[in-house]
């Protein structure tokens, strides 16, 4: 079953990336499926750290855009907002080129919390990193208040 409550097209999504850190490093959202939201990331210079490979930050940034995201398409926008509240990150395998792709399943999805799973993986389909991002779930502030 679907946790979606918001199923917008790829187009939208990528444009909510606008003027953003998940911008400025080539995040794109390339699918919604039925229980996962999947983008990629580009290992390039905006990416990488002084010694070539994959910087871990870059691969929680793609982590976090992910589960962020996800976490938000389950909620009433009208009514409540999902913020970070954890994350870890384990780094299996180095990547020097290319680019990887990170796909978030829920874990959770609760009334005040949810935890989504964040798997990266290379062009080879390796798995490079795995992430857990927990979200906290708090009602939407009125913009007058």
């Amino acid at each position: 079953m679907s946790p979606w409550k918001q199923q917008p097209d790829l187009d939208t999504m990528n444009r909510w990336n606008e003027g953003t850190a998940a911008q400025s490093l080539g995040i794109r959202y390339t699918e919604l499926g039925e229980d996962y939201l999947r983008g990629t990331m580009p290992v390039d210079a905006r990416t990488r750290q002084p010694f070539g490979l994959l910087h871990g930050g870059a691969s929680v940034l793609l982590a976090e855009t992910l589960g962020s995201l996800a976490a938000v398409l389950c909620l009433d926008p009208a009514r409540e907002i999902a913020v970070g509240l954890d994350i870890n990150a384990n780094h299996l395998r180095a990547v020097q080129s290319g680019e990887v792709t990170g796909t978030a399943r829920p874990l959770h999805i609760g009334r005040t919390t949810q935890v989504w799973d964040i798997r990266i993986v290379n062009e080879k389909n390796d798995l490079c990193c795995i992430a857990r991002l927990t979200m906290a779930v708090v009602p939407r502030r009125d913009a007058a208040a």
